[in-house]
């Protein structure tokens, strides 16, 4: 079976993985010279199943009108000039009910506790070494309210068995000892010890190296201008290089989904929001984290590498604006300051920004489409490493015709589009 991946990101690399495994012959189409170049390149770092959460939550639209007026908001919003803009808001706000919020959430754990397990299985499998930590994740509070609204995700945490801590403002630097110095700004925080941490670009690189070995071919620097279609069924991807015919084609694309699938009649609901980070060389590793801390207030984590700090986070809608705003980089390092002033290097620091394909109501397109031989594996918005070894495993049954090891109920593209082919499969007996 010949199967043309469209995008070289974590999440198009690592399927491209999962179905040369699976005995499918492999070719990805990347525009960039790399793999990961683009919103995998300088990610926050997180691989946080036990953090796979909806943004679009109870609360959320009071909370958004609050940031629209602050300095070092969360959130900002501007108006690209499309109305999808406004359609996709509207439907996030309609996902920001409570029965909502619950059905997310789970779907989106369910896939992110698969996804941590199958990253785990390839590292100590293939060895690879990209600068992992295993020591989990810490979400910090700044207000009473902050630590009594996360009683509803520990709720979620528990029902679904994920190993979590609440911690007093006292008990943080038992977990990271350099919050001990600022504890006085904290009120509490909440630990996911099972989280991991590393560099996304360094693991899609080697894991692209591995694809390699199974026969993937990599083609870099090839625009993908639109697909070739009889019925219900593609024909061939045609790019600025050639007419490609395929058996089964893959759309991971991120952002750039949406438009390819449009002339199709097909509506992802995939909508890019920015989001920045910061890579600092490491000062003191005495007044770093040792893993991963989010700042619940400023939605940023930073994220400790080896020698460096990774402080990524924020969300910007404003289509596909990549300019770097210099007030996203003052809102990194104040965060830096507040929590591990002196842990890194500032003055090096180097700035980055991203575009998250999101969806409104935070779960992933992973599945088929309403033709026979096209699947979607996009829109997995800040979690696309987190959900990506998961996500290609699933994919990869789905195309080979295998059943999946979870249950894939509501995860395509059919619980936002009618006529979309459902696969709401159970799991296997066997294990994974």
């Amino acid at each position: 079976m010949d199967v043309i991946v469209l995008g070289g990101g974590v999440i198009g690399t690592t399927t491209a993985f999962s179905l040369a495994r699976a005995g499918a012959r492999v070719t990805v189409l990347e525009r960039q010279p790399g793999v990961a170049l683009e919103t995998s390149f300088a990610n926050a770092g997180q691989v946080s199943a036990g953090y796979a959460t909806p943004w679009a939550a109870p609360g959320i639209p009071l909370k958004a009108l609050k940031w629209l007026c602050q300095k070092h908001a969360p959130l900002a919003i501007r108006p690209d000039g499309t109305l999808f803009q406004a359609q996709w808001m509207a439907r996030m706000l309609m996902e920001c009910r409570a029965d909502r919020y619950a059905v997310n959430k789970t779907r989106m754990m369910r896939l992110a506790e698969y996804s941590r397990d199958r990253l785990r299985a390839l590292r100590a499998e293939l060895g690879l070494d990209y600068e992992a930590r295993s020591l989990g994740t810490l979400q910090l509070f700044r207000t009473e309210a902050q630590l009594a609204a996360a009683e509803r995700d520990v709720a979620v945490l528990r029902e679904l068995g994920v190993p979590h801590r609440l911690l007093t403002r006292e008990a943080l630097h038992t977990v990271e000892p350099a919050l001990h110095a600022v504890r006085d700004r904290l009120t509490g925080g909440l630990q996911l010890p099972n989280d991991e941490t590393g560099d996304c670009h360094l693991f899609t690189t080697r894991l692209a190296d591995q694809a390699r070995a199974l026969g993937v071919q990599f083609r870099f620097g090839v625009q993908v201008q639109g697909l070739e279609t009889q019925g219900s069924q593609v024909r061939a991807v045609l790019t600025d290089e050639a007419r490609l015919p395929a058996d089964q084609v893959v759309v991971a694309l991120g952002c750039g989904s949406r438009a390819l699938l449009h002339d199709l009649g097909l509506d992802l609901p995939v909508y890019p929001v920015k989001g920045y980070s910061l890579t600092l060389p490491l000062a003191d590793e005495t007044r770093a984290p040792v893993s991963t801390v989010l700042d619940e207030t400023y939605k940023v984590a930073i994220t400790r590498f080896d020698r460096r700090l990774r402080v990524g986070g924020m969300a910007e809608l404003a289509g596909f604006d990549m300019r770097l705003d210099p007030r996203r980089r003052a809102t990194l390092e104040k965060v830096v300051n507040d929590l591990f002033p002196g842990g890194g290097v500032m003055e090096t620091g180097q700035f980055w920004t991203g575009l998250r394909p999101m969806t409104p109501d935070g779960t992933p397109l992973v599945g088929a489409t309403g033709f026979r031989n096209l699947w979607t594996n996009t829109g997995h918005g800040t979690l696309g490493w987190t959900m990506a070894c998961g996500s290609a495993d699933v994919l990869a049954d789905l195309v080979m015709g295998r059943r999946p090891a979870i249950d894939v109920e509501g995860l395509s593209l059919a619980r936002w589009q009618r006529g979309v082919q459902k696969f709401a499969m159970k799991p296997s007996a066997a294990t994974p």
